[in-house]
């Protein structure tokens, strides 16, 4: 059953990994998109291929969602335009494994003002309309760092784990309207991720996923595709993904070369 058909997802840092793999499997769906991140050229290209696939529209919008000026005039600007009833909080990022003493205060900073103040600014005007409306659904991306801190983790933990309190305080506010909210949480996920938290270093990027078979960009957005097609009367407020090799951040099996 395809519930989405002909729906209008919005999709924050849709320019790889999670966020492009949604954009991916709604579009097979037929469901239209909105593409917002930073990076315009790859906006571009994948509006161009989606379009060319399957028979949607495609809307990219280039921006960063801790500009809380920019958020504000594109995204009202959008609502005279479209009517939006999927919105995916995916555009985060983790940087740095510092002790808190050894922080890097910049990189703490950029963290926040996308993982959490981001989300807010981009929630805020999308959830008003879907108030209005009295429909929609909203996927926050949260973490198993935001449930269980890691060695390293500190402040990128502490911003997931407000993404978490963040998507029950809006389902507690958003009672007695058909809008819901979900929470996905994933595990060890191979994306760009990695590649950002290190600045670049390939090398110790993909050493984080030796010995085991992590998850895919795929297999997240195949998760939330789940939870977005429920029923109407369904609401997944939260869910936990892990690859079968990892059952908590501690607890993983890797196996020797």
């Amino acid at each position: 059953m395809n519930n989405l058909l002909d729906k209008t997802a919005l999709i924050t840092g849709a320019t790889s990994g999670i966020g492009k793999a949604c954009a991916k499997s709604l579009a097979k769906l037929g469901v239209d998109l909105v593409l917002t991140g930073r990076r315009k050229s790859r906006l571009l290209t994948l509006k161009e291929k989606l379009e060319e696939k399957y028979d949607i529209e495609v809307k990219i919008l280039c921006f960063d969602v801790s500009n809380k000026i920019e958020v504000e005039e594109i995204l009202t600007q959008l609502l005279t335009e479209y009517e939006i009833d999927i919105l995916i909080n995916n555009a985060g990022l983790a940087l740095g494994i510092e002790k808190i003493d050894q922080g890097n205060i910049e990189n703490w900073d950029n963290m926040i003002d996308t993982n959490i103040k981001g989300l807010l600014y981009v929630s805020k005007i999308i959830l008003s309309q879907m108030r209005e409306k009295n429909k929609g659904h909203v996927i926050n991306l949260g973490s198993i760092a935001g449930i269980m801190n890691y060695p390293g983790g500190n402040v990128y933990s502490a911003t997931k784990s407000a993404v978490h309190s963040i998507s029950e305080a809006m389902n507690i506010d958003l009672v007695g309207t058909k809008v819901r909210v979900s929470n996905i949480a994933p595990g060890a996920v191979e994306t760009e991720f990695s590649n950002v938290r290190f600045k670049g270093d390939d090398q110790k990027a993909s050493s984080v996923y030796d010995g085991f078979e992590p998850l895919s960009a795929k297999d997240i957005a195949d998760l939330i595709i789940y939870v977005l097609n429920a029923p109407e009367h369904v609401n997944i407020q939260h869910t936990l993904i892990m690859p079968t090799a990892q059952r908590n951040p501690y607890v993983l099996h890797r196996q020797d070369k």
